[in-house]
């Protein structure tokens, strides 16, 4: 049985929550903390079930408070920012979160925005549909960007200042070689 750190997990848990209550308050258009709790869930939880599930089910259980219909590229796109995550475990810094925090919105802003125009009405599907799409959506980029590197930098330098300050709450990493 694998070793879990249950206060951690439950710091993560609530750290977790609350940045998804964030969505639910009043905010400018496309400034939520969902890619950050993506990149949040992928590089903290030690089981990647976890890593899918917890940030996966912020998105939904949010989605049907605000109820909007669940958009599949868009799970798709937050699973992907999980995936990112996990290339932070490895070393966790701020230059690293802040590079997977710009490119998790980069990912966003393009996969969803195919999406929209592969899947809606709203365009034709051609390649002026597709410019228009991507064009009319720039205004929305600005806020993406800055959410994501705002909400990372207080789900990751909030953690790791608990860790600093709680060193019970420090990931369990086992010696090289122990069994």
């Amino acid at each position: 049985m694998a070793f879990m750190n249950k206060p951690r997990f439950a710091v993560l848990i609530g750290m977790m929550l609350v940045a998804t209550a964030m969505r639910l308050i009043p905010h400018p258009p496309n400034f939520t903390p969902l890619t950050a709790i993506a990149l949040f869930g992928g590089a903290c939880f030690a089981d990647k079930r976890l890593a899918f599930l917890v940030p996966l089910m912020a998105l939904f259980l949010s989605d049907l408070l605000l109820k909007f219909t669940p958009m599949p590229i868009v799970y798709g796109s937050f699973a992907l920012t999980v995936c990112l995550g996990f290339w932070l475990r490895r070393q966790r810094n701020a230059s690293r979160v802040i590079v997977a925090s710009l490119v998790s919105a980069v990912m966003f802003f393009v996969l969803t925005n195919l999406g929209v125009w592969a899947f809606d009405a709203l365009y034709p599907k051609t390649m002026g549909g597709l410019v228009d799409c991507f064009v009319l959506a720039i205004p929305f980029f600005g806020n993406t960007l800055l959410s994501s590197l705002f909400y990372s930098a207080l789900l990751f330098g909030g953690l790791a200042l608990a860790e600093n300050r709680f060193t019970g709450l420090r990931e369990y990493r086992p010696l090289p070689g122990a069994a």
